[in-house]
């Protein structure tokens, strides 16, 4: 009789909990649907109808803004109100990507089928590391990623697996360009064993604008920064395959043993695409490993009109391609796509709690054995979904619209005697300098320029500097940005310059 008791009252007090938690019962429902209408409804307001980029508060009003939000009170508040408390003190403060003047990153204004898939993805939590947590999904996703081979020119051969983004991309990639030579050439398996004796020899080339997740990933691997050889490129920023057949012929002279070249489709300041054909083919005449970064660049793959800039990315030995960029996808959303799937041996691990080798042999899929991640979203949903809402023929038209409209800018700039092209866009960066004719007191400009229509809320630009002068840069990632939002950044930018430059010279 107790026993019962006992039971009736846990089961009585379990209804407790069912407003906190999405379940079969009406109270939790209903909880779900107010959340997540309360959630949307801030968004909307403080969000989505924001006239500016940006509101302008500076980092110290940020703060003080925030200080007295406590974060753990001791007893429950009221969600409504705690999301309209978020909704005034951080979501009105964000950079709105989707606004025509937000234009500074490779940071896209998400597509709103995605943000359908977000409702799914995250009430669902599905983990992607083994099959038992996300069954459909996990089926879902392999099937995305042999389509996403299949775009990229490979063959049955190949496999991929999402990831959070270009880093984690990269560094699967230097990993097993690291992990394949030493079993080729030494017969070693660092997996088993840690870096062999001949680790400090090995080097890795990239262009001189190469991301520096290139280098991060060789200091995290224990090959050290020092690994990576920057080799120069063209005058568009490409990197010159004459130059890296002088720079294996010096390193082969200094007793050093290259493993790995990375080509870029897509440098971050300048768009650049290299030549990966001769890059390609000098690949494999010395058998070093090719990795291509097309984390920006990978999504011409979705245009007619632009794809033909791809051609020789499939003899690449692997592939970094990002989504939350020109695939328009929220952050995080990437794929690792690696040309032969046994590669991703050596760094298969099992555990008996989680993907047990039994799995294997009957079939069952753990996703896990060719990630570096265990717990994993399941962001291939929501490409998926907005792949099929808009088509590959409206996603082709998206980006050769942003294409179209940093080949335009570049021209309006190059027009203009107050403004100077760095170089003409490849993609959708655009790279210049607001130039009063005095070069070292345009460095302070600028970067004022920038910081200035930032604090304004006017425009949110991006700044780099090449050959010690800073410049200006727009990521026309977005669509929406027309050529006469250009032309009016332009002119605020010549009209802020020129403050500055008269403020110098009274």
């Amino acid at each position: 009789m107790l026993e019962v008791e006992q039971k009736g009252a846990i089961a009585s007090e379990d209804r407790r909990w069912d407003s906190c938690f999405l379940t079969d019962s009406e109270g939790s429902i209903e909880a779900y649907r107010q959340a997540i209408a309360d959630a949307a409804a801030e968004v909307i307001r403080q969000f989505a109808c924001q006239k500016q980029p940006y509101s302008g508060a500076t980092p110290m009003e940020l703060v003080a803004g925030l200080a007295g939000t406590e974060i753990c009170p001791e007893n429950p508040q009221l969600l409504g109100e705690i999301l309209k408390n978020v909704g005034e003190k951080a979501i009105a403060h964000s950079v709105v990507v989707t606004h025509p003047r937000c234009i500074a990153h490779l940071h896209c204004p998400p597509l709103i089928p995605a943000l359908a898939a977000e409702v799914l993805i995250s009430a669902t939590n599905q983990s992607m590391d083994s099959w038992d947590q996300s069954p459909a999904a996990t089926v879902l996703e392999q099937q995305l990623t042999n389509w996403l081979c299949s775009e990229f020119g490979y063959d049955a051969a190949a496999d991929g697996i999402f990831t959070s983004g270009g880093t984690q991309s990269n560094f699967m990639g230097m990993l097993l360009a690291r992990d394949r030579y030493a079993k080729q050439a030494l017969n070693w398996s660092i997996q088993q064993q840690g870096l062999p004796p001949q680790a400090h020899q090995w080097r890795i080339l990239c262009s001189d604008v190469a991301h520096f997740t290139i280098r991060q990933s060789c200091a995290l691997l224990g090959l050290g920064e020092k690994a990576v050889i920057p080799v120069e490129t063209d005058e568009n920023y490409r990197l010159s395959p004459d130059a890296v057949r002088v720079k294996l012929a010096e390193l082969q002279e200094q007793g050093l043993t290259a493993i790995a070249i990375v080509a870029t489709v897509g440098t971050t300041d300048f768009g650049s695409i290299d030549p990966l054909l001769p890059l390609a083919e000098i690949a494999q005449k010395t058998g070093l490993w090719l990795h291509v970064d097309a984390a920006y660049g990978g999504a011409l793959v979705m245009s007619d009109r632009y794809r033909p800039q791809l051609a020789g990315i499939d003899l690449a030995d692997s592939i970094t391609v990002d989504f939350h960029k020109l695939f328009y996808q929220p952050i995080s959303c990437g794929a690792f796509l690696l040309k032969n799937k046994s590669n991703f041996d050596l760094m298969k691990l099992h555990a008996d709690y989680l993907n047990p080798e039994t799995n294997e042999a009957e079939g069952i899929p753990d996703l896990v054995t060719k990630s570096i991640q265990t717990t994993r979203r399941f962001d291939a949903l929501k490409l998926c979904i907005s792949l099929q809402a808009l088509g590959r023929k409206k996603f082709g038209e998206m980006i050769e619209t942003t294409i179209e409209l940093a080949a335009a800018a570049g021209e309006m700039i190059r027009a203009d005697s107050q403004l100077e092209l760095a170089t003409i866009p490849t993609l959708n960066a655009v790279v210049f300098r607001y130039s009063s004719g005095k070069l070292e007191q345009d460095k302070w400009i600028n970067s004022q320029i920038r910081l200035t229509l930032l604090q304004r809320g006017e425009v949110v630009l991006a700044q780099t500097c090449i050959a010690g002068n800073t410049y200006l840069k727009f990521t026309l990632l977005n669509p929406r940005t027309t050529l006469a939002d250009i032309g009016r950044i332009l002119d605020r930018v010549k009209q802020v310059g020129t403050e500055f430059s008269l403020s110098l010279s009274n």
